[in-house]
């Protein structure tokens, strides 16, 4: 072969490579406050793409987060289906973000998502899915999962799931400390009645001794590598019953004796996962559970409750910064059972995603433990104020931009993300 021949197929080559590369395309899901008409629905579709083992990017603090993902018209199509805004670019031109992405200049990282985890959601199965706003967010983005509660848990069946989300659960056996408001209630008389009997049936003579275990099996399962995720009373009862272990904290209303003389002092903190040093609310009549909530001291207008997000770097604090992905850092507070906690009662190692800092509270947090993660975030519904026993559900499809419940969303993606992305 001559050297005119050999340049001549070289070039043809070259050109063919270079049309193949042209006409190869991918998809960019921007997550940005002005591109995106649909944030929730998004990343339902991101999940749905790697459902089917096929690696989604996940671009973070790039245009509010977005997702880059191969091109299929069935990907495109089922956008349109969703309403979820979509671009379609060049691999020349995702390999330019990409590569803007990686400059040491900008805080930006590319997180591959390559296994969609199962799910599951600690809840009582008569409860609906507009009760709690992770099971309405999921519901909504089209993300699936399955209900599992006690039976389920002390059956060792939770390793079967990659991430665990704790219904708005009361894990003190003080049934919510509801009483002062419900006790003549007829759903609270027999919610109070089955919860017993369901305890009996599973061999505790009460329903605080049962919870207990349902903790320490939670604990069990974070440990050897799962992902808790738990919203308003699920956070702070949960380190209270860890907290309160083998000491009885419920009074005879709750569950048929008095409770333990001293009981504040006999607490162990060591075993809790984020707070210490906190006091218990003693009177059965308050709706308050300790003082690590601090919803009944604080004092903000409505119209003045926001909390910030923190901005971690996406290359070195990769994890952090998944969980904050959003399209603006100030987020609209909202209350609950539990709204926010006290930032002087969490341990030093719990890292502080979210916080109102003028007056010195928490509202979302975040830390290790063994092998696995934890993630508390305060209050009830993103996107209700003040939602009330009785309220009816949030219709999400009048805020598809929620930034509140964006943060719920960031959690049941993290879990897909690279191992080793995970770790540092």
């Amino acid at each position: 072969m001559s050297f005119n021949q050999f340049f001549t197929y070289l070039f043809i080559g070259f050109l063919m490579a270079a049309s193949l590369q042209a006409k190869a395309k991918r998809l960019l899901i921007p997550m940005d406050e002005f591109n995106q008409t649909n944030h929730l629905k998004a990343y339902g579709i991101a999940y749905w793409v790697i459902n089917q083992d096929i690696e989604v990017e996940w671009l973070l603090n790039y245009k509010g987060g977005s997702f880059l993902l191969p091109y299929h018209d069935r990907f495109k199509t089922e956008c349109q289906i969703r309403n979820v805004s979509f671009e379609v670019l060049s691999e020349a031109q995702a390999l330019d973000i990409k590569t803007q992405i990686s400059s040491p200049a900008v805080n930006m990282e590319v997180v591959k998502l390559e296994k969609a985890p199962k799910i599951a959601v600690y809840s009582p199965k008569s409860k609906q899915p507009w009760d709690d706003a992770v099971t309405l967010v999921l519901t909504y983005a089209e993300i699936p999962y399955d209900l599992i509660y006690d039976e389920e848990v002390l059956g060792d069946l939770l390793p079967k799931y990659d991430w665990l989300h704790l219904h708005h659960e009361d894990f003190t056996g003080q049934y919510g400390k509801f009483y002062a408001s419900f006790r003549s209630a007829p759903w609270y008389i027999d919610q109070k009645k089955q919860a017993e009997q369901a305890a009996h049936a599973m061999g505790f003579q009460k329903v605080s001794q049962q919870k207990l275990a349902i903790t320490k099996k939670i604990k069990d399962y974070t440990i050897g590598g799962g992902f808790l995720f738990a919203m308003c009373s699920a956070t702070d009862s949960y380190d209270i019953a860890l907290a309160a272990e083998g000491v009885d904290i419920c009074e005879p209303m709750f569950d048929g004796d008095a409770s333990e003389p001293n009981y504040q002092n006999k607490l162990n903190y060591n075993t809790t996962l984020a707070f210490k040093d906190f006091t218990l609310v003693k009177d059965p009549m308050r709706y308050e559970f300790s003082n690590i909530d601090v919803t009944q001291n604080r004092q903000v207008q409505a119209q003045k409750d926001f909390f910030t997000l923190f901005e971690f770097s996406a290359k070195w604090d990769v994890v952090p910064t998944m969980l904050c992905q959003n399209h603006t850092q100030i987020i609209k507070g909202f209350m609950g059972q539990t709204t926010a906690f006290n930032k002087t009662l969490i341990k030093s190692d719990v890292l502080i995603l979210g916080e109102l800092q003028i007056i010195n509270e928490a509202r979302y947090i975040h830390g290790n433990l063994g092998k696995g993660t934890w993630t508390f975030y305060g209050g009830h519904d993103p996107e209700d104020y003040q939602h009330r026993v009785g309220d009816p559900k949030t219709e999400l499809e009048l805020y598809p931009n929620s930034p509140g419940y964006r943060l719920i969303l960031n959690n049941i993606l993290f879990p897909a993300a690279k191992k080793e992305k995970q770790k540092t």
